[in-house]
């Protein structure tokens, strides 16, 4: 549709505009300890109906620095909240599909995309971004399992410095 006007969905992807500082925990696998990582993330808007997060962190284990961009918009016609995910360690573009909680606080974004264990197989992921306060909030990503339930691998706290 060309030229909507904003929904109440595409109002709410505004509290995320502004410079973030982040920091993350990673699960790299059994018998590994949990990377740690930091970065920061800039969130603008692309007119009244997207935003574009565009982050740069360092590479856990020590694999020099990573730059990410997210987009999000929502779309009316699907009911939905939409977007894709790109980093410069990878060459699979996640495209998003996802829902917001009914408190408003928790967007559940749904995606697939090729295995973590480099076995050729495709898994679903899911990435929860949960606003805690004005000036925070968590990004967290789980990996569906062989039997159906999600595995939490990371989560992300991401604080506002302006």
């Amino acid at each position: 549709m060309m030229n909507p006007e904003p929904h109440a969905m595409h109002r709410w992807l505004q509290q995320l505009l502004g410079d973030w500082t982040c920091e993350s925990l990673a699960d790299m696998g059994p018998g590994e300890p949990p990377a740690h990582s930091r970065g920061t993330e800039h969130v603008r808007a692309l007119g009244s109906l997207w935003v574009l997060c565009e982050g740069t962190g360092s590479m856990p284990g020590g694999g020099g620095e990573a730059r990410m961009l997210m987009t999000l918009g929502y779309d009316p016609d699907q009911q939905a909240f939409v977007g894709t995910w790109v980093g410069s360690m990878m060459t699979h573009m996640w495209v998003y599909r996802g829902t917001l909680d009914a408190d408003q606080k928790v967007l559940t974004l749904e995606t697939e995309g090729p295995s973590f264990k480099n076995d050729g197989a495709t898994v679903r992921y899911r990435d929860v971004i949960t606003l805690v306060t004005t000036n925070e909030r968590t990004l967290t990503s789980f990996g569906q399992q062989p039997d159906g339930s999600w595995k939490q691998f990371m989560q992300a706290k991401y604080t506002r410095t302006s």
